[in-house]
């Protein structure tokens, strides 16, 4: 389950094999669309999915092996997996992926129509890896709308203190995560965890402090991420 080969879907696994003949580039972007419930958008969780799955050697002579059975099954056909690029990589690059990734810094609310990632290769033998890692990358899209509800919702406390109260000293502690018992793993407790806690400081998501101290921080530490208090 954690092979980088295989973490697309099933149709890129040929891709390499339809490009025009002579690419040696690709470059692509990832942005909000325009029509979406807010015209602005928060970004998060970018540097948790790198660092996890594509800092480092991540392709080995298992994986490449593993990915060739499974599309050899899945295609009925030995001519689809893309053996020789992977190959590259692994015998050329030492297992590390050929590619640069620039993002605008997480946390930042960023209109729709705007660039909030951009992806290209580094090495024109793998031009088609560009687009080949794009089903994972966007996985930023679950963290980045978990972090926009949760700033909507604080914009909307603070529509009404303004209204109602002299300050807003507790506004970080106004909307508070239950959500670890309602998620569908625990990954997606980490990351929806995290998510909220660009906006807020009140969680019981205990994994989503986990996730914050080990991949965004220089050295773990669990100070400031979040807080709760001892109930029943």
């Amino acid at each position: 389950m954690d092979n980088i080969v295989l973490k697309t879907d099933s149709y890129k696994l040929n891709h390499w094999n339809q490009y025009p003949r002579g690419t040696e580039y690709v470059y692509s972007y990832f942005e909000s669309r325009a029509g979406a419930k807010w015209d602005t958008t928060v970004f998060f969780g970018l540097q948790y999915l790198l660092k996890k799955n594509m800092v480092g050697v991540v392709v080995t002579r298992e994986k490449i092996e593993e990915a060739a059975a499974l599309a050899k099954v899945h295609f009925g056909s030995d001519g689809y997996f893309n053996r020789a690029g992977w190959e590259f990589i692994l015998n050329s690059c030492g297992g590390k992926l050929p590619v640069r990734i620039k993002a605008i810094p997480e946390g930042t609310p960023v209109g729709v129509n705007n660039v909030l990632m951009t992806v290209e290769n580094t090495a024109p033998e793998c031009f088609w890896l560009t687009n080949a890692l794009e089903s994972l990358l966007t996985h930023a899209w679950y963290s980045s709308t978990v972090a926009t509800l949760s700033r909507e919702t604080k914009k909307v406390f603070k529509a009404y203190l303004d209204k109602t109260a002299d300050e807003h000293g507790g506004i970080g502690f106004m909307l508070h995560d239950f959500g670890y018992r309602g998620a569908s793993s625990d990954e997606s407790a980490e990351i929806g965890g995290a998510a909220h806690l660009v906006n807020f400081m009140g969680t019981d998501t205990v994994s989503a402090i986990e996730l914050l101290a080990e991949y965004y921080r220089k050295e773990k530490s669990f100070e400031g991420i979040a807080y709760s208090v001892a109930a029943t």
